[in-house]
């Protein structure tokens, strides 16, 4: 669920804006995606509740862009209209002072503000930013004259296509479904002639007198692969700004959102907070267990389905305390079976014989299959290749017995678990041949 979208006054304008989060600190972000459709990708949703976990996230979008009013009929120039409505938004959600995260053209904004307004900056992040895009006499470091205008041709017939995200965003630039949103965000966020515009004001902008007056604590980001600006442009904000901190990442993006978003996530929180959170494992080694039923199929016709579900709501208890008692982690219920995983495979061969013994004894006959590998951690969820050995390992083992592949073996070796040679056998969908063991004790 996205955070509701309300409104702040300028005048008789009114800026969107949406809040999530707790904080302190208050984060402003602005400018990336307009508000309401950044929800409709995962990778920005992700991204925009990971800066949430550690702060008041406020999102606005700026006057003709999203839900908020066009632009008045005289118009101040773009990064002090900007600044007016990051500061009405501010006050509309009871912020005193928040760090500010702009990106490329929203840039120029926060570093106004922070500069005209110190006491309502804590913080001032900026990415792929710069004080001046074209190069000149006193700034060789600019980009030429010629390929600022080839910039704003490119933007005249390019904008609001799938090809804009092909270049901007190159590590999605393989997903078709992202290229037709991010050409969506384009043409729904700003039209054509009014980037053009927006464009231009920054290329010709020059903020370098502000820089030396930035008095809150800065942080710098840019992407080695990311030319326009340069990186060049990125070491003179930090050569400008007192105490100014840079980083340089990986990868070509035009945005910290979505190649390795997590580098950006943990110096912005550690920027922010002064902690930087150890990221959870995403892949661990483990033993995987799956169990089945055998002749459940069967089963369900000579019993009925009320007097199956009951043997069903048996065997889940059963599985539940078996698993607990012996360390490891019931991933789920398969219907009929269980996956599970253990920190070692001693533990899953004894209590998936636990399990295969009590079952007996109400009626119900299981196979087993066991392998070690690496696993994929998904949100209460596993994957990767290690879980489907072991449901290919269990779919070879015959009804009564726990069969494990010749990694769980070697694992083993020096305890008292006694085992029998399989042979070789190929797994469905895995490559190669895979020499397997029954369990013969315990």
């Amino acid at each position: 669920m996205q955070p509701d979208t309300r409104y702040a006054w300028l005048g008789q304008d009114r800026i969107a804006y949406q809040v999530l989060g707790q904080g302190p600190p208050d984060l402003v972000m602005t400018g990336a995606v307009t508000i309401d459709v950044a929800w409709e990708d995962p990778g920005v949703a992700l991204f925009l509740r990971s800066l949430a976990s550690f702060s008041r996230l406020i999102l606005f979008d700026r006057r003709g862009t999203g839900a908020s009013d066009p632009p008045p009929p005289e118009p101040l120039p773009p990064w002090e209209s900007h600044a007016e409505e990051l500061a009405v938004v501010l006050d509309a959600v009871g912020s005193e002072r928040a760090a500010i995260l702009a990106e490329i053209d929203t840039t120029p904004a926060a570093i106004l503000f922070a500069a005209t307004r110190p006491a309502r900056t804590s913080a001032l992040i900026l990415v792929h930013a710069s004080a001046k895009y074209v190069a000149s006499d006193d700034y060789p470091i600019g980009i030429p004259r010629e390929v600022a205008e080839a910039l704003l041709a490119q933007v005249d017939q390019l904008w609001g296509t799938d090809a804009m995200a092909a270049m901007y965003v190159p590590s999605r630039a393989g997903d078709e479904r992202f290229r037709r949103w991010f050409a969506k965000v384009l043409r729904t966020g700003v039209s054509p002639r009014a980037a053009r515009a927006s464009l231009r004001s920054v290329l010709e902008g020059d903020l370098r007198p502000l820089l030396p007056l930035i008095q809150v604590p800065t942080l710098v980001l840019h992407r080695r692969g990311f030319h326009v600006p340069p990186v060049e442009h990125a070491r003179f904000l930090v050569e400008q700004i007192p105490g100014a901190k840079f980083i340089e990442l990986p990868g070509a993006d035009m945005s910290v959102i979505w190649d390795s978003p997590e580098l950006a996530l943990g110096l912005i929180e550690e920027f922010l907070t002064g902690v930087r959170r150890i990221p959870e494992p995403k892949r661990v080694l483990a033993t995987v267990v799956f169990t089945d039923i055998v002749s459940s199929t069967e089963q369900v016709g000579r019993l009925g389905d009320r007097r199956w579900r009951e043997l069903l709501d048996v065997h889940d208890e059963l599985a539940r305390r078996l698993v607990e008692e012996f360390q490891g982690h019931l991933v789920k219920t398969t219907g009929d079976g269980i996956l599970a995983t253990f920190d070692g495979p001693g533990r899953g061969i004894r209590c998936a014989a636990a399990l295969r013994d009590e079952l007996r004894g109400i009626g119900l006959q299981i196979r087993v299959g066991l392998h070690t590998g690496e696993v994929e951690l998904r949100n209460g969820d596993v994957g990767g290749v290690a879980v489907h050995i072991a449901a290919r390992v269990m779919a070879a083992a015959r009804p009564g017995e726990v069969v494990i592949s010749r990694t769980v073996r070697d694992l083993i070796f020096g305890s008292d678990i006694a085992v029998e040679d399989r042979g070789e056998h190929a797994l469905k969908g895995i490559d190669g041949s895979w020499q397997l063991f029954a369990v013969n004790q315990p």
